[in-house]
């Protein structure tokens, strides 16, 4: 079938999370992405891992994750050589998408004012930690760091424990859909008018904005959230929001009411908390006497008996068990590709359906270099050049 970006090119600057995320996203959907590397060690992320664990034994996790559905081109960007292939490439390309600090693609002559002049209509993104310029504007901009300024860390976690981040970089994937976001707004305003265009992004802002609801409460009562003692899930919440430990795991009570609760936890002294004020003020105390019951009972009975009432409840499950889930079974939430020497590799699926134009992984992340050849060639360089070039180090 048709993809839904079939006919895009993107020239891919990215390295580590944010970026190569984006642009995996684009090239899941059928763009053409070239990921400039690093000659040699490639993007950074490469040596990053998890649990000590690497795929095949030799294939980082972490730069798999983020790098399915494009082609690599290492070169050496200080060369001359190299300048002229990535403006070969850029004026044919409709994306320019980097996650540099601010200035070192200007210092390299592939900002955005070097490539407007050879392609008018480029949308160029650059992403960064903290914006272009400002006070923060030389500080590294890394997922913990942004969850820690932009004040996510303090909403998680209980009261008597530090600040917690999320286990997951959730600054550089919101940033992530950001980038796409804006490229894809670029793109259709370009389809109008022709006129290409700069976008900025930058981690603190995104997650920032992904906090919306939590700043219209403490922007506008000037209050900030106080983390509970007990489990509930989010700091402005109410009883019974929250994971509560059964006899055999653990099981997540969301907003329900406590009348309903009270008959199925058969404690009828849960309806004196029946008043939202009493829900709030005294939601530690609620939590621990909700938990005193369900931890008499395993997960399923649990989940079974409230669902029969139309609770809002569910199980609480790792990640192998996540991938047997039924209904990500049914939904394809997992995929499997081979790569060239991790073997089989499975990975998380492509969670857009579209009906005309689906996304599909038809390429493995690449190895270093590995399109070298192949892209060189579609830029017009014969054989003998390509291999003077390798001969010089240029790529």
């Amino acid at each position: 079938m048709e993809k839904a970006l079939k006919g895009i090119k993107v020239l891919d600057f990215t390295h580590l999370l944010q970026g190569p995320f984006a642009t995996q996203m684009l090239g899941d959907l059928g763009a053409d992405v070239v990921k400039v590397e690093r000659k040699g060690s490639g993007d950074s992320y490469r040596q990053w891992s998890f649990l000590k664990y690497w795929v095949g034994g030799t294939e980082s996790p972490c730069f798999m994750a983020f790098n399915r559905n494009k082609r690599s081109l290492a070169l050496d960007l200080k060369s001359s050589e190299a300048k002229e292939i990535i403006y070969k490439l850029a004026a044919e390309c409709d994306f320019v998408i980097e996650n540099f600090r601010p200035g070192v693609m200007d210092k390299l002559g592939f900002g955005f004012e070097d490539l407007k002049k050879i392609n008018p209509k480029i949308i160029y993104c650059s992403s960064t930690g903290y914006g272009q310029d400002g006070p923060y504007v030389d500080r590294p901009g890394q997922d913990l760091m942004i969850q820690s300024l932009s004040g996510l860390a303090t909403l998680t976690g209980r009261a008597d424990a530090a600040p917690t981040p999320l286990g997951t970089g959730i600054a550089d994937q919101l940033g992530a859909y950001n980038i796409v976001y804006g490229l894809l707004s670029a793109l259709y305003y370009r389809e109008r008018t022709g006129k290409g265009q700069k976008i900025e992004i930058n981690l603190f802002q995104c997650l920032i904005t992904h906090q919306l609801q939590e700043f219209a409460v403490t922007l506008n009562s000037g209050k900030l959230f106080e983390r509970p003692m007990s489990g509930i899930a989010h700091p402005g919440q109410s009883a019974p929001f929250g994971i509560y430990q059964t006899s055999d795991g653990h099981m997540c009570i969301s907003v329900n009411p406590i009348p309903v609760l009270a008959e199925v936890l058969e404690d009828e002294g849960l309806n004196d908390y029946n008043d939202p004020d009493t829900l709030y003020d005294k939601r530690d105390e609620v939590f621990f006497r909700i938990q005193a019951s369900v931890v008499k009972q395993t997960t399923a009975y649990w989940v079974e008996k409230m669902l029969e009432r139309d609770m809002w409840v569910s199980e609480v499950k790792n990640h192998l068990e996540v991938e047997q889930d039924p209904q990500a079974v049914h939904l394809e939430a997992f995929a499997t590709y081979r790569h060239p020497t991790a073997g089989d590799v499975k990975t998380v699926n492509i969670p857009v359906k579209f009906s005309e134009t689906p996304g599909e992984i038809v390429r493995h992340p690449p190895m270093v270099g590995e399109h070298n050849e192949e892209i060189l060639k579609e830029l017009g360089y014969d054989g003998g050049s390509i291999a003077e070039m390798q001969g010089k180090g240029v790529i």
